[in-house]
């Protein structure tokens, strides 16, 4: 008979650490989750989400005693509330091609936020922010999961959408080539900024992320300040972010803009780091970390991958978009450094970036979701809102 067991020690953990091997034995574009960065989220040392929020994860055991199923649940108490119904989240869920063992661990996640007073969840998503581990894969399967994406068989969808999940919004991702030209209206207003002694745009410099950092703030809070469940981001939390892509960032490709030196947009992407751990593997211990640094100094990253894009409400449709856009492939093209650029997802609640990102020469190349389940059949299901005022950014 199929039961779960809380995951409390080591062997728990390594199971629920090799069983996605197991899933995903013969898929040839399947990478590993770094097992510190997964570990990291169910520490409570590492993940400020404890603070504010309680998480469990189990793994779900056949017959025999062998793993054929994980998942987690989490409630972040801080957000949780803020629906029209209070809502957790479910993520980290990886089964055998089963529906009965899935409706067995989506079940167990139902039952723990029901005693812990939620009303509905939220998945697959991460206990943690949205750059990571967040949503389901809906659509083109065929293509290699970029450093913190989720991946998972086409067979999920159907044990999501059967147990009764529906989608909440979905996620679009993009991929742009380097030498591909701006579009002629981008082009004509970047170029009329860049006549404009006002405007400036430069790439971050490593020894000054405190001011990168307030500037990222800055730009951050006006760009999502209409955005439904807003919370404004605080100095500490902005600075952490930088101090936390420090170790991998290229300057090269953090930018920001500026209008009399006051920040008004930004673009952050990072080297896109999967295409050095499908060689490394899971484990960044200090050999993983040698090798990491073999790779990088030794090998030409392909890709890099869009992590944040965001332009100050007053300054939208004047050309920032291409502007920044305009400056740091200068660079990147000179220089022979990155092929091309994965813009990573923007929820289907922010039409206007899609349309810029697609106006900017994007391309869809996969599509995700992130599903609800509201528990009572009773009480009518309603997508994520769009956000309004015209005020738009890339999700993060």
């Amino acid at each position: 008979m199929m039961h779960t067991i809380e995951v409390r020690d080591k062997n728990q953990i390594e199971a629920f650490r090799q069983l996605p091997y197991r899933i995903y034995a013969n898929d040839s574009k399947w990478i590993p989750n770094l097992r510190q960065d997964v570990e990291a989220v169910f520490d409570k040392s590492q993940n400020k989400f404890w603070r504010h929020g309680k998480a469990e994860r189990w793994i779900l055991m056949d017959d025999s005693g062998q793993c054929i199923g994980r998942v987690a649940a989490f409630v972040n108490i801080k957000t949780s509330n803020t629906f029209k119904q209070p809502t957790g989240g479910m993520g980290f869920f990886e089964c055998i091609n089963n529906s009965k063992a899935a409706f067995i661990l989506f079940y167990r996640c139902k039952s723990w936020l029901e005693e812990r007073g939620m009303q509905a969840m939220d998945g697959p998503i991460n206990f943690g922010e949205k750059d990571k581990f967040w949503g389901l894969i809906v659509e083109n399967f065929n293509a290699a999961p970029y450093y913190g994406q989720n991946y998972n068989p086409s067979y999920y969808v159907d044990f999501f959408e059967s147990y009764g999940f529906q989608v909440y919004y979905y996620q679009h991702i993009f991929y742009r080539k380097v030498i591909d030209p701006l579009q002629e209206k981008f082009k004509q207003r970047a170029e009329r900024l860049l006549f404009d002694p006002a405007y400036t745009c430069r790439h971050i410099d490593k020894s000054n992320l405190e001011k990168y950092a307030e500037d990222f703030r800055i730009v951050y809070n006006r760009a999502w300040v209409t955005h439904d469940n807003f919370k404004g981001m605080h100095k500490e939390q902005a600075l952490s972010i930088m101090k936390k892509l420090k170790p991998v960032l290229d300057e090269r490709l953090i930018w920001f803009a500026y209008h009399n030196e006051k920040p008004i947009g930004f673009y952050i992407s990072l080297p896109e780091l999967n295409e050095n751990f499908r060689s490394i593997g899971d484990n960044l211990n200090w050999f993983g970390k040698l090798k990491f640094l073999w790779f990088k100094w030794t090998k030409k990253r392909m890709n890099s991958f869009g992590v944040a894009f965001g332009i100050d409400p007053d300054y939208q449709a004047k050309g920032v978009e291409g502007y920044i856009f305009k400056h740091m492939e200068q660079i990147i093209q000179r220089k022979k450094l990155y092929e091309g650029i994965i813009i990573t997802w923007i929820g289907d609640f922010n039409p206007k970036m899609i349309a810029i990102i697609k106006a900017l020469g994007g391309k869809e190349i996969r599509k995700m979701a992130t599903y609800r389940k509201v528990f009572d059949p009773v009480v009518p299901f309603e997508r994520s809102p769009i956000i309004s005022n015209d005020r738009a950014k890339l999700n993060k």
